[in-house]
């Protein structure tokens, strides 16, 4: 609620949210002054996405492919002429072993799925914690990790095909030669060091990636007391640029996790 109320994005997606359907804080965030759409699980997983004034049309909750996944990893909804996903990706950890196998086979189903958002004449942004450090540039020092679910070839190789399809990395895409971090847990004051890692990405379609004027990272939130062990990643978007959304209303631009 301190970061919505200093930063106030016109989007946000949440994830890791704990808490079910019917004690989600609805009411607080509309008291700040968001709408919201959320897929929550009893304290596992979870995801929503908040909209500043307006309120987000749900489009899917859930990735298609496996009916019996009761897991809270995936919400989609419509925020103005924006598509906009919040993501949750499964950790993995430890691997090898089913959990590894699980983040994989959602991988897969993400990638599928992903592919018919990709070529969308409609703007779409993938938002959220992907837990995959794609290469040893977005970690710290990858030595003491190599046997982490979230360096692993296969878990690398899926993020490659993800981006295959056309998808733009905001971040890297603006900043290729600095290392940005999005996490850094509360382990051996991996903070205080800045000893971190990416693991929290904005991937932009074809048709939103024009609109893409800024990025970055909200650092300060990860030094407040008792704070998650990640900091909010965001992109800036001059809806004004999109041939699309030309004749829409006048456009204004949208800051989202």
């Amino acid at each position: 609620m301190e970061w919505l109320e200093e930063a106030r994005p016109d989007v946000a997606c949440l994830q890791e949210i704990k808490t079910g359907d019917a004690t989600f804080p609805a009411k607080a965030i509309e008291h700040a002054g968001y709408g919201a759409v959320w897929h929550g699980q009893r304290s596992h997983h979870g995801v929503a996405i908040l909209a500043r004034g307006a309120a987000p049309v749900e489009v899917r909750r859930g990735l298609p492919g496996d009916e019996g996944d009761a897991q809270a990893r995936y919400l989609e909804a419509r925020v103005g002429e924006i598509t906009v996903a919040s993501v949750y990706l499964p950790n993995g950890n430890p691997q090898p072993g089913p959990k590894f196998d699980y983040k994989l086979a959602w991988f897969e189903r993400l990638i599928q799925y992903a592919a018919t958002l990709v070529d969308s004449e409609h703007p779409v942004v993938l938002a959220g914690d992907f837990n995959v450090v794609p290469t040893d540039f977005d970690i710290y020092n990858p030595r003491s990790w190599r046997k982490d679910a979230l360096l692993q070839p296969e878990t690398r190789a899926c993020w490659e095909r993800l981006l295959a399809q056309g998808w733009v990395d905001a971040i890297r895409h603006l900043h290729p030669d600095e290392p940005v971090f999005t996490f850094w847990d509360y382990f051996r004051k991996h903070w205080e060091r800045d000893a971190g890692l990416r693991i929290d990405h904005l991937l932009l379609n074809a048709t939103l990636a024009p609109a893409l004027v800024g990025c970055g990272v909200d650092r300060w939130v990860r030094g407040q007391e008792h704070a998650s062990d990640h900091a909010p990643a965001w992109v800036e978007l001059d809806l004004s640029r999109l041939a699309s959304v030309a004749a829409a209303p006048p456009a204004r631009k949208r800051r989202a996790r």
